[in-house]
């Protein structure tokens, strides 16, 4: 397999991490978006949300554990934060690994098109 968030998993690319459990891994994005971004991974590869089972309730309910535990230990969950997983290519995704990135640390702009708070 040739996905580059499995083989920051097994080690052979570096990484930042900040949280790691034995289905879970977070770690520094290397071109953040915000002054704070984290990217959180599920250690199983699933490429997409759409491609999430109901087999996978539990990692996927521990990967926005994890979410909240980075974003208080980061110090921006009192302040706030946006977490974010793009979904295929009109979507915005890149990499076809599940994950979603937790940017903090500024005040976030609108989403484009939403008028809504």
């Amino acid at each position: 397999m040739d996905c580059i968030f499995c083989k920051i998993i097994e080690g052979s690319i570096p990484s930042t991490k900040v949280y790691e459990s034995d289905t879970v891994l977070a770690f520094k994005d290397i071109q953040p978006a915000a002054p704070v971004h984290i990217v959180i991974i599920p250690k199983k590869h699933i490429p997409t949300m759409n491609d999430v089972t109901d087999e996978d309730a539990a990692v996927i309910a521990e990967l926005f554990a994890a979410a909240r535990q980075i974003a208080k230990e980061q110090g921006i969950a009192e302040a706030g934060y946006r977490l974010v997983n793009n979904v295929n290519s009109d979507g915005g995704q890149v990499v076809y690994h599940l994950h979603v990135h937790l940017l903090g640390g500024k005040k976030l702009g609108a989403l484009v098109g939403n008028n809504a708070s």
